[in-house]
């Protein structure tokens, strides 16, 4: 029986073995620099530090536990824009491009409604409330971006081939880019200077987080938890997933397709909008691109956590920002390469390339819908 199933196997081509020296590779390269990396802790000036890094450290622990924390904050937000992608792609099959500029309105909208209440006083007495209001504005509209661009771009193009959309997306991300130009004027808008508790580090366990930084982490949290508790426990949720598993049979069975297709893009334009207002708070000022590499990251966050899955959109944002925190120091730095500093963006997509090549589903594989298997 064995044999005959290895004299059924397709024998292996240029392409197969191109692809498993690229893996080699690889793994090889991320390998050599972790262990350079450690002998370098151990002792800054062994040989191979001193041939193609003299200038090589050791990585003390506060800033090693601020590369962590720094990674997994900013991956929680690449995780929130992921969850867009992975929840339209399960639905309907395709990518939404113009996703990361749903995640742009909401930084914007916040960056407004921030500055409107600080004017009013109110983001300095009562910050709480100030940033709770700031957050339904982003979320709004958001949403209703996210709605409007479904209900116009979108619908009218349903049953179309999947290339259609996908660039019709491309279009509408273009589009609301030059809208926000045009509106607010091109370059920077800053949010207003944050109290004074959430730029001082708080102590956790072992660890010494900068406020803003556990705010975004703790929050990301909740919203992921409530996105979970939606899609699993309720019968919106209950809904998608019938959708996504054949938009026919659940028809059948008396499911609104279209509007729970609205619902899965209002929800995904919710999480862009909270995303949105936490990276203003993170890093205190947006742009009419501020969408743009962030959403491209989300999306390969996405596909390294498996696109379709909602738990692996989140792993693979978390995944994405800790390897673009840390890589450059762990990996990159040890080897010599100049400029690492620089590289995060480079090592983000290299973290999408290796995992397409050891596992091209994502991490935690890919849902697929009753169409995509036939």
């Amino acid at each position: 029986m064995t044999t005959a199933m290895r004299s059924k196997a397709a024998p292996r081509t240029g392409v197969d073995w191109f692809l498993t020296f690229l893996r080699v590779l690889l793994s090889g390269l991320v390998l050599f620099g972790l262990l350079a990396f450690l002998w370098q802790q151990i002792d800054p000036g062994n040989p191979l530090a001193s041939a193609i890094n003299p200038d090589a450290n050791r990585l003390s622990w506060d800033a090693f536990q601020g590369l962590v924390i720094s990674g997994l904050s900013q991956g929680a937000m690449y995780g929130l824009i992921a969850l867009g992608y992975s929840m339209v792609y399960g639905v309907l099959g395709f990518i939404n491009f113009a996703h990361g500029e749903v995640f742009m309105v909401g930084a914007m909208t916040g960056m407004i409604t921030s500055n409107k209440l600080f004017e009013a006083g109110v983001w300095e007495d009562n910050f709480l409330l100030a940033i709770l209001i700031a957050v339904l504005v982003s979320v709004v509209c958001s949403t209703v971006t996210a709605v409007v661009t479904e209900r116009i771009a979108y619908r009218p193009l349903r049953g179309s081939p999947r290339l259609i959309p996908l660039i019709t997306s491309i279009g509408v991300s273009f589009f609301i880019q030059n809208t926000s130009a045009v509106l607010l004027g091109p370059g920077a808008k800053s949010y207003p200077r944050l109290p004074d508790w959430l730029r001082d580090d708080i102590g956790i366990g072992p660890f010494d987080i900068e406020g803003k930084k556990l705010l975004v982490l703790v929050v990301a949290g909740v919203s992921m938890g409530a996105l979970w508790y939606l899609v699993e426990r309720t019968k919106t949720g209950k809904a998608m997933r019938a959708v996504a598993e054949d938009k026919e049979i659940a028809s059948l069975m008396g499911i609104d397709v279209d509007r729970t297709i609205v619902t899965t893009f209002a929800v995904g334009g919710a999480m862009a909008g909270v995303a949105g207002i936490l990276w203003g708070i993170l890093f205190g000022s947006v742009t009419e691109f501020t969408g743009f590499l962030p959403g491209i990251k989300a999306f390969s966050a996405a596909v390294v956590g498996g696109i379709g899955n909602l738990g692996g959109a989140m792993a693979g944002g978390l995944t994405l920002g800790s390897s673009e925190s840390l890589a450059p120091q762990l990996v990159l730095e040890p080897l010599g390469v100049t400029g690492h500093t620089q590289l995060k963006d480079a090592v983000a997509f290299l973290v999408l390339i290796f995992v397409l090549l050891v596992k091209p589903t994502g991490l935690f594989g890919e849902r697929l819908s009753a169409e995509d298997r036939a």
